[in-house]
């Protein structure tokens, strides 16, 4: 299994990634990590386990489904046959979603279908609940609505600020992103309409 990660910025998702792969711990190999962020450190995390890294401009495309295409491409150079979105800030294009779909996943800091969209951190701790998580899901052309794979749980302590709070989420995280993509890989998800069906037996 070929793949690429997009992202945006500090990239723990992807190091976690790339501990995974380097234990066996997922089939398959990083192709490439884009980002669309020139200082982004995911970038720098890819080069140090020799990993292809490109930075592409936003700033010179005529709008989103053009940057979109662009990246399209390299992808499909690459034969990738599935796309980890690890704290990439841009919206995909319907183009690039329909392109890939069924093959793109996200991580999102909540139990969706609650605290959708930025902040969903913060959200939860304004809100005053005593549990929330992270989901990984397949994207679709909605904001974090797409067939939810697998969630965890996180606890929410009273003296919680949003930094603890998202450490905890953090490492819940980790784990979680990798068993959803090694079940990928070992071809044990199934999309029926609006459900994500793990065959694990």
């Amino acid at each position: 299994m070929k793949m690429a990660v997009l992202a945006s910025g500090y990239g723990s998702n992807l190091q976690a990634i790339i501990d995974a792969l380097e234990k066996g711990d997922i089939n398959g190999s990083l192709e490439i990590v884009v980002s669309d962020k020139k200082d982004a450190y995911a970038l720098e995390r890819a080069g140090n386990h020799n990993i292809e890294a490109h930075y592409i401009n936003p700033k010179n495309f005529s709008g989103r489904e053009a940057f979109d295409l662009a990246v399209i491409g390299l992808l499909q150079e690459k034969k990738i046959d599935l796309v980890i979105l690890a704290g990439y800030m841009r919206l995909l294009s319907p183009v690039f979603v329909n392109q890939f779909m069924g093959r793109i996943m996200n991580i999102h800091p909540s139990l969706l279908p609650s605290f959708p969209g930025l902040n969903g951190v913060e959200q939860a701790l304004e809100y005053g609940v005593k549990v929330t998580g992270c989901t990984v899901h397949f994207l679709d052309e909605g904001l974090d609505t797409g067939p939810v794979i697998l969630q965890d749980t996180v606890p929410v302590y009273e003296s919680d600020t949003v930094e603890t709070l998202h450490e905890r989420i953090h490492s819940a995280e980790h784990r979680l992103y990798t068993r959803a993509i090694q079940l990928f890989a070992q071809g044990k998800l199934r999309i029926e309409g609006r459900k994500c069906i793990i065959n694990d037996g």
